[in-house]
């Protein structure tokens, strides 16, 4: 769970890219919905979309960013 924590924080610092990194290697359903915040964040729709397919999450839309972190640190606290 290090490497999610990690990659919220770079989320949470606007280091999309280091995250981007972390996200593509987690095959996971949770990966999946952290590399569709990803794209959230880089504002590419097309990509965040077919991520939250993966995850098997509602699309948020492109405004939800910080819920999203906010719901996947939650998620993933207990861990």
């Amino acid at each position: 769970m290090g490497d999610l924590a990690a990659a919220i924080a770079h989320l949470r610092a606007g280091r999309w890219q280091a995250a981007h990194g972390i996200a593509q290697d987690d095959a996971s359903t949770t990966g999946s919905w952290l590399h569709g915040i990803v794209h959230l964040v880089e504002g590419d729709e097309d990509n965040a979309r077919y991520w939250y397919a993966r995850a098997r999450r509602p699309f948020p839309g492109l405004t939800a960013v910080e819920q999203e972190l906010d719901a996947l640190a939650a998620s993933t606290s207990g861990r």
